[in-house]
């Protein structure tokens, strides 16, 4: 882990260039009370612990969804609150050989991230002139994706691929076009009208994903 740990640090250094000026040593998320558009309110300092600097939980991959053979583990602001207010986050990735993480976008943030372990192809299309920029990468590879532009992460290799993951947010939200479309109560007459999908293939998207209407 101590590769994986020096990796992952040099990932924050490079990630954390929003990082937010603080009027005070730091800011510890406060769950419980109201959220503003700049984030978390400060917990009471006489209730802030080390624990609250501290998540465990990267050494280990996340359950694989069977639908996509991958899973993510987040240290996002709601499970390591003393990133409110620093401009950063983290995650760990595992894929699958096959496994894929679809087609999505970070609004918020700049994700970088180094392949630890296997080989995949990832990839992001600009906004402009919906140029593809993509490349099979290799353990030790880092990756960075401006923000709020479409990505993916395929496994193309035979082995599980692992990556460490850095956000330049603590909150970096997620919108995967896949459940945008198909998980949710867009009416179908809408997305074969915008996506000229057949509507065959809509119903079946649908029922896999679960949305309605």
């Amino acid at each position: 882990m101590a590769l994986q740990a020096l990796l992952v640090f040099s990932l924050l250094v490079v990630s954390s260039t929003t990082t937010n000026a603080l009027l005070q040593d730091f800011c510890v998320a406060d769950p419980a009370a109201p959220m503003s558009p700049d984030g978390f309110s400060c917990k009471s300092l006489d209730k802030v612990t080390v624990d609250d600097f501290v998540f465990s939980g990267l050494d280990q991959p996340g359950n694989t969804s069977a639908l996509v053979n991958s899973s993510f583990v987040p240290a996002f602001v709601t499970q390591l609150p003393g990133l409110n207010g620093l401009g950063l986050s983290l995650a760990r990735a595992d894929l699958e050989s096959g496994g894929v993480f679809p087609m999505h976008s970070h609004p918020s943030a700049t994700e970088s991230f180094v392949v630890v372990k296997g080989s995949l192809t990832a990839g992001f299309i600009s906004s402009t002139a919906n140029t593809v920029y993509s490349k099979v990468l290799k353990a030790g590879d880092v990756f960075v994706v401006p923000p709020g532009l479409l990505h993916y992460v395929i496994n193309t290799g035979a082995d599980p691929a692992q990556v460490f993951v850095a956000f330049s947010s603590p909150r970096p939200g997620i919108q995967l076009a896949d459940l945008a479309w198909f998980k949710s109560d867009l009416p179908s007459s809408v997305i074969q009208a915008t996506t000229f999908l057949d509507p065959d293939q809509i119903k079946k998207l649908k029922a896999l994903f679960g949305g309605t209407n």
